[in-house]
């Protein structure tokens, strides 16, 4: 199987994930998955279909879109099943700062004079 997604690849979202995750939810065929729903969802949120601009996008771009893809992929690999981390606290901390980082990168992607320079960039 190879990579789907536009935005992140597998082994990007796994050094997200670190040790513990969910064999199932952490292969490929479901981290491709997580990755076409994220991609989707940003892409919504944001009100710019990023996916069909992302060949033209400056690199720096790439990497603010590849930041929140693999964040919020992340976080549905380890939520998948929390029972794997040897403390609930663990899994809650990963979360908190992949949702910190992608929160940040949504409110940039959706700002119009941040998503002007990086259409122009």
């Amino acid at each position: 199987m190879v990579d789907t997604g536009i935005f992140a690849t597998t082994a990007e979202v796994q050094r997200k994930i670190g040790a513990n995750a969910n064999v199932t939810a952490n292969a490929e065929a479901y981290i491709n998955q997580f990755i076409t729903e994220a991609e989707s969802f940003i892409n919504c949120t944001t009100r710019y279909n990023w996916s069909d601009a992302y060949a033209g996008l400056n690199a720096d771009v790439k990497a603010l879109l590849k930041l929140a893809a693999s964040n919020l992929a992340a976080m549905y690999v380890i939520n998948y099943d929390l029972s794997n981390f040897p403390s609930r606290v663990e899994a809650e901390t990963r979360l908190d700062v992949l949702r910190d980082g992608f929160v940040k990168a949504i409110k940039l992607l959706d700002s119009q004079e941040v998503k002007t320079f990086m259409v122009n960039a």
